[in-house]
């Protein structure tokens, strides 16, 4: 069984540090079986989204599962489309509804869309002082967006998720949300393996007799994230939680943070 540390967010709950991501385009029929592993492997953050096509896939999983739900950590997330205050409310019980949950620990907002903003997050306010989410939070926001938020919000929010490896690091943008106790939680930390064969990955990974992925994982845990890779294979989804059993040096933090050429698999939060 894999361990897996917590952290505690602002709300005064526990995330794991370490959780599946089931973003999986043309995999849908293979969500099920790789949350059912997941499980069973002691990992408990399951990182879903309405958008994915694939929470009734994530839900049926769930369901099978002999794991208690008090130690299940789920999060969801409104889409673009679903923003505003009766929309979200809408959004909200569906994802509920398909994930087969009574709450979701964690429900964000997923990309800051211009004009509805302010609205969602009183949603998201309003479904929290429900009890039906546990904390909330938002993905995709840099500080700009940030600011906004903050000074309407009467709950701060607990996660900002945002893309996050040392080819799109900006180091400002964790400091800020650290600043405001906002845990970050990084997604796409393996960068999709675009990167997979960099030859600083390659020699720092030799160093510690790891992969280049597990360097990637182990980085966004040292910037103390939490991370969410995706995988549909058991093997690999041990090997992306090995990464409790090292801690990368100053001068690898030093070559990993030169890394910078803004490559990503998302859109940039900087042109919202």
């Amino acid at each position: 069984m894999l361990q897996i540390p917590n952290v505690r967010l602002n709300s005064g709950y526990l995330m794991p540090q370490l959780g599946l991501g089931v973003y999986a385009p043309g995999q849908q029929d293979e969500v099920g079986q790789s949350v059912r592993e997941a499980l069973d492997l002691g990992i408990r953050l399951i990182d879903a989204a309405s958008i994915y096509g694939n929470e009734l896939e994530v839900g049926q999983a769930i369901s099978s599962t002999s794991v208690a739900r008090e130690e299940l950590f789920i999060t969801s997330k409104v889409w673009m489309d679903d923003m505003g205050y009766d929309s979200t409310m809408r959004a909200f019980e569906k994802s509920l509804h398909d994930l087969s949950l009574e709450y979701i620990d964690l429900y964000l907002i997923h990309w800051p869309k211009e004009d509805k903003r302010k609205e969602t997050w009183k949603a998201l306010e309003s479904l929290h002082e429900q009890g039906v989410i546990k904390s909330i939070g938002v993905s995709n926001y840099y500080q700009k967006n940030l600011l906004e938020l903050l000074n309407y919000a009467h709950i701060c929010p607990a996660v900002n998720q945002i893309e996050l490896s040392p080819f799109c690091y900006l180091p400002d943008e964790l400091a800020f949300c650290q600043e405001q106790g906002i845990q970050v939680e990084g997604y796409a930390p393996v960068v999709r393996g675009l990167k997979k064969d960099h030859p600083v990955l390659v020699e720092i990974a030799r160093k510690w007799a790891k992969t280049t992925y597990q360097i990637l994982i182990r980085w966004n845990i040292e910037m103390g994230a939490v991370t969410i890779p995706k995988s549909i294979h058991r093997d690999r989804m041990i090997e992306n939680a090995m990464v409790f059993d090292f801690a990368l040096d100053e001068d690898d933090l030093t070559r990993l943070a030169s890394l910078y050429d803004n490559t990503r698999v998302a859109w940039d939060p900087r042109d919202f």
